[in-house]
């Protein structure tokens, strides 16, 4: 992964500057290495978009939790739903997340298994 790309994207998802988000950058970097398959290219361009949108939903998680409130013409309001800034920064974490299939293991594990007793619903 290129980090001069990663902040660049960084800054074209968040509209802030990298400079001073820098540690979340790079915890979002480690983050997206854990994810990596051993047998991927750590040199996919694809990686850099995972690891940019990853860290503009942390940036975006933290500015929620500062302020839960939407200006509006009438007052503020509770912002939550599918117009706040973490669902649209998450929708795009998620799309990334899915581009990267390949490279990355899996977030979502079902286990499923019987007892082989009947007696259980």
């Amino acid at each position: 992964m290129n980090i001069e790309s990663v902040k660049s994207l960084f800054e074209l998802f968040s509209g802030e500057e990298s400079e001073s988000f820098a540690p979340l950058i790079s915890l979002s970097l480690a983050e997206t290495e854990k994810m990596l398959l051993p047998e991927a290219d750590t040199s996919d361009v694809r990686l850099d978009f995972l690891a940019a949108a990853m860290a503009n939903y942390r940036l975006q998680q933290i500015n929620s939790s500062r302020d839960r409130t939407q200006a509006t013409y009438a007052g503020k309001m509770l912002s939550a739903g599918s117009g706040s800034p973490v669902s649209g920064a998450e929708k795009l974490l998620r799309d990334y997340m899915q581009l990267c299939g390949d490279l990355i293991r899996p977030k979502v594990f079902v286990f499923a298994g019987t007892s082989g007793r009947e007696d259980i619903c």
